[in-house]
């Protein structure tokens, strides 16, 4: 990292998967609308009913994988940003499906996991997913059954990488917020964190304000597709404002 091409911290919500047909949380009409997160969201609701839990993530897993889901402009653009910015990008998303994989991210923290990947609560081993499972699957790894569960993070639950995440946040130049509501923490505090540690540039790119607009230097406001693009474009042209 240089002083003229410091790092960058990019944190995405679900607001950059909408525009590809994914379903988000907490819009009008969206998942928790449909669905009581206590019951398929927490290690409670798992505990209480592991077959619905399994059944909602595997319907959501479907439609990644059967789906004709792709990525957008927007993941697309912020892949663009890490291959061709001077410094570090780091993307740091809560986001659990792969479109910024698909995209061509490769610096990348899921810090809420990840729906294309199963965990053993018996031996820990995280391995790819991408069909259904269910409560009577055994683990590939030690063939315990009752252990699979989705690489998720649920209510209740620590967010994966918090130590790499706030090292990254504590020394980067600039902090993007992109498609997210303000509201779920930790993610929501991220910047506080910049502006507690750092003297990092802040700026949300989102569809309408977040609950925490008032704490970013720099607000755009708009279609992801849209503004995420010519953000990038504007960055990687005239640096970081």
């Amino acid at each position: 990292m240089s002083a003229a091409h410091p790092s960058i911290v990019v944190l995405t919500g679900a607001g950059i998967s909408k525009e590809s047909g994914l379903d988000t949380f907490r819009c009008a009409g969206g998942i928790w609308d449909r669905v009581n997160l206590e019951d398929v969201a927490t290690p409670e609701g798992f505990a209480r009913d592991p077959a619905l839990v399994q059944r909602f993530y595997d319907d959501r897993r479907r439609q990644l994988v059967e789906s004709d889901v792709q990525p957008n402009a927007a993941h697309v653009a912020l892949a663009r940003l890490e291959r061709e910015w001077p410094g570090e990008v780091l993307i740091v998303t809560q986001n659990i499906d792969d479109l910024h994989e698909r995209a061509g991210s490769t610096n990348l923290i899921h810090m809420h996991g990840e729906l294309l990947k199963v965990r053993c609560d018996a031996c820990g081993t995280i391995q790819a997913w991408r069909t259904d499972l269910h409560v009577e699957t055994p683990c590939p790894a030690c063939a315990h059954v009752g252990a699979m569960r989705p690489h998720v993070v649920w209510f209740g639950e620590m967010p994966l990488q918090m130590e790499r995440i706030h090292e990254a946040l504590s020394g980067c130049g600039l902090f993007l917020s992109v498609g997210t509501s303000g509201n779920v923490y930790p993610a929501a505090g991220f910047v506080h964190v910049v502006l507690d540690l750092g003297d990092a540039h802040t700026a949300e790119l989102n569809l309408e304000p977040s609950l925490g607009a008032s704490l970013f230097e720099e607000q755009v406001y708009g279609p992801a597709t849209e503004v995420v693009p010519a953000y990038v474009e504007r960055l990687l042209t005239k640096g970081i404002p």
